[in-house]
């Protein structure tokens, strides 16, 4: 057998394969007396079929399977031992391989087309700089919050007409449109976040009272407007156009007493004991939410820094012809123009997440993915105390977890690599150098909007 490489350029190449009837006609004799020993032919007793007929009747079946175990295993061994960085799979010259004359042919070629990346340097250093916007806890915010809570765990009653501080409930559909099942939306409007231009049609309004507004000029934010018209707030930025709103009910929320009974529903039995104290948990719960939310936004941050600042060469013409090739014919040139440019940054960030992986002999335990699945169900029906009831038993919960119920362990697999990605981006942290800055919450979530990918 010969096995070279012909590079064709620093990402693309051909794998060359020759093979002689001596690197193949050991397994495939092998085999053939395998199955004369075992078949069940009508005229003959089983173990006395004689080699020749099983050759006749399977041995081109025999020798196809063998040659291609062999070339498979042989090229999958030649990129371990040359330590080729290949991305995607090694994709078989088809044209060549249908030229095969497996009656008559003694010796074969094949030739696999492959995709590499060269050796590249990851930056861990103080000298890599991104910032952290963390969000600023001010009196709109806490605002916010605490009539968002009143409004949850108030009073609710339906009075007959609206007024400003109530809700209506009801049903969409855009001027012109017939109102069907198919076309009409259940809609929610709060009339207080409604622009006050437009806020008087909308008070004094009854069960099936109808108005008509326009999606531009209505609403204050985009999230009312998306929550008005019940599509996403992506779809609300764009939307225009005159909607007809049939009202269907009218609700008005009462705000609670502040008193030890609101702070048992808020935040559970006695774990706050005053108005000073439940102001404060309110705080410490939102700073707590905005840094869940300022440490997704920091990821995206680094992911975009390092994708963007680490020269790494990729085989563009070979992934998109792997694509295509692999994909059962859901990639078109169309999907691969709009799509491509993602997919190929996903890739280059996949590759320099390994790369640190290997450099900083990061590791995965077991028992981490085990400790952590346990973690995870006793969040899940009920904290420590649900961990004390079940004891022993916690253990046997979390293997049957991870084992999936079709034992093919998705779970395991799918915290196995969230903790090696926790375990990457902490490397990252640990090295290089993170600016703080304080933002407010609409400006955080316009960073976090053109980061959405």
């Amino acid at each position: 057998m010969n096995i070279t490489l012909d590079k064709q350029s620093k990402t693309e190449g051909l794998i060359k394969i020759s093979l002689s009837e001596s690197d193949y006609l050991p397994k495939v004799d092998d085999k053939l007396k395998d199955f004369s020993r075992k078949a069940n032919i009508k005229g003959f007793r089983q173990g006395k079929v004689p080699t020749g007929v099983i050759k006749k009747m399977y041995g081109k079946s025999i020798l196809v399977e063998e040659v291609n175990h062999l070339i498979s295993h042989s090229v999958s061994n030649y990129i371990k031992e040359k330590k080729l960085r290949v991305l995607g799979d090694p994709l078989p010259n088809v044209e060549k391989a249908r030229a095969i004359d497996w009656e008559t042919q003694k010796d074969f070629e094949f030739e696999f087309q492959i995709g590499m990346v060269e050796d590249f340097a990851v930056d861990l250093s103080n000298n890599v700089k991104v910032t952290s916007h963390s969000i600023e806890i001010d009196r709109e915010v806490m605002d916010d919050t605490l009539a968002d809570i009143k409004n949850r765990f108030g009073n609710v009653s339906y009075p007959e007409a609206s007024e400003e501080s109530d809700n209506l409930h009801g049903d969409i559909v855009l001027k012109g449109q017939e109102s069907t099942e198919e076309t009409k939306k259940g809609s929610f409007i709060a009339v207080n976040k409604i622009d006050k231009k437009a806020q008087k049609k909308f008070i004094g309004l009854k069960n099936g009272d109808i108005v008509e507004f326009d999606a531009e000029k209505t609403f204050t934010t985009n999230a009312e407007k998306s929550r008005a018209l019940n599509i996403s707030e992506e779809e609300a930025n764009n939307a225009t156009g005159t909607y007809l709103f049939t009202v269907t009910s009218v609700s008005r929320v009462e705000p609670p007493t502040m008193n030890q009974e609101l702070f048992d529903k808020v935040f559970g039995k006695d774990v706050v004991k005053s108005e000073e104290e439940f102001i404060a948990k309110i705080k410490e719960t939102i700073a707590q939410n905005y840094q869940r939310e300022t440490d997704h936004l920091l990821d995206h941050e680094i992911q975009h820094y390092y994708v963007d600042h680490t020269a790494i060469q990729m085989p563009d013409n070979f992934l998109k012809m792997w694509l295509k090739a692999t994909s059962n014919g859901q990639v078109t040139e169309e999907i691969l123009e709009k799509e491509f440019h993602a997919y190929k940054d996903s890739l280059k960030w996949d590759l320099i997440k390994n790369r640190i992986i290997e450099e900083r002999e990061i590791k995965v335990e077991g028992d981490e993915v085990r400790e952590k699945a346990k973690q995870l169900i006793v969040d899940q029906f009920g904290g420590p105390a649900i961990a004390a009831q079940l004891g022993d038993k916690l253990d046997e919960i979390a293997n049957n977890y991870l084992s999936g119920q079709d034992g093919k362990g998705e779970n395991f697999m799918r915290i196995y690599n969230q903790l090696r990605q926790e375990k990457v981006m902490r490397a990252i942290k640990e090295n290089i150098t993170i600016n703080e800055k304080k933002v407010s919450l609409e400006e955080f979530k316009k960073l976090a909007a053109s980061h959405n990918h």
